[in-house]
């Protein structure tokens, strides 16, 4: 399959069509919105995802889902979907869903719907495990951080290249029992701290425009699957980030063995996680620093997403009413 064939399949199955997945999704997740119930939420965002994404015009390789083969039912690793290609050609695909399960079933800020689609080949495929991540903005010289420096060596090399002191910086960290040393860590080098209690690509993403967030780098472990989304919204929007995959008990390291994975101390750079053209759509769900989430009126739903292409560097918002609502069954 020739290059120009792949990016004519890949133009073919962006633009608009993965906004509408994305729209649909959101717009499923939102009718539980604030009801305290994850498991039907995330149920019925990845039912009306898979569905859009299997109406999609090309044939697409799930390569970050929502689980192995035979755990859940839509979006299986190694599952094919789309309704076909005459070119052939195969574009990688992943999703979430649900970008913060909890902040949906709780009505909290900056829940999403995610979407990327990807020449073939250019995601890292993760096992089900988690991810040591460091995050920073555009602009700043290559190298500045490090998933292997500590966070106060990491916290004065990015104060360093800004001209501004440590106390300056603005952290966000997952909160989790997980990370005690590394907010402990954070406070006494004495940076200011943004706790978020899920959306770790949010978190991630936030460090592109410090200006209007507030957020200078991104640290934490998180989903591995997470992370490479995140990766992906980087490559779009620029900026640094780095990660290393973190096996947290037996279960998963069976998981990365299976995955082909032997070396969990090896650091990902940006360009190991995505090494090629992709696009990445995003629905808010609940209102966030991004977009707005699902709203209803009288007569219409209206939805605010974003979409974005690496090779283009170009940012789309859209905001779109929904005139009938029950077109997304």
């Amino acid at each position: 399959m020739s290059e120009a064939v792949e990016k004519a399949e890949l133009d073919r199955a962006l633009a608009l069509d993965i906004v509408r997945v994305t729209e649909a999704t959101a717009v499923a997740a939102a009718q539980w919105l604030g009801r305290g119930d994850e498991a039907s939420a995330d149920q019925a965002a990845a039912a009306a995802m898979h569905r859009e994404v299997a109406r999609l015009p090309f044939e697409g390789l799930v390569v970050v889902g929502e689980g192995e083969e035979g755990e859940c039912p839509f979006f299986f690793l190694g599952e094919k979907i789309g309704a076909g290609s005459a070119s052939g050609a195969i574009l990688d695909v992943a999703v979430d869903p649900i970008e913060g399960t909890t902040l949906c079933a709780k009505a909290l800020p900056n829940a999403m719907s995610v979407l990327v689609v990807a020449e073939r080949g250019s995601l890292l495929k993760v096992p089900p495990i988690y991810m040591e991540k460091v995050a920073i903005g555009p602009g700043y010289p290559e190298g500045v951080v490090s998933v292997s420096a500590s966070p106060t060596d990491n916290l004065t090399a990015l104060a360093d290249v800004k001209g501004v002191g440590v106390q300056d910086l603005t952290v966000c960290v997952l909160d989790r029992p997980r990370h005690g040393d590394l907010i402990e860590e954070i406070r006494s080098a004495g940076a200011a701290l943004r706790l978020i209690g899920d959306g770790d690509i949010a978190g991630v993403i936030h460090v592109t425009d410090p200006l209007q967030t507030d957020i200078d780098i991104y640290l934490g472990t998180g989903g591995a699957a997470e992370g490479v989304l995140a990766a992906a919204a980087l490559t779009c929007l620029g900026g640094q980030m780095e990660g290393r995959l973190v096996a947290l008990n037996k279960e998963h390291r069976a998981w990365a063995k299976l995955a082909g994975i032997t070396n969990l101390s090896k650091t990902y750079a940006l360009k190991d996680m995505v090494a090629g053209d992709i696009s990445f759509a995003a629905t808010g769900i609940t209102d966030g620093s991004m977009m707005a989430g699902v709203h209803h009126t009288r007569t219409a739903t209206i939805t605010e997403s974003v979409v974005m292409r690496a090779s283009t560097r170009t940012r789309r918002w859209i905001r779109t009413e929904h005139a009938d609502p029950k077109k997304f069954p």
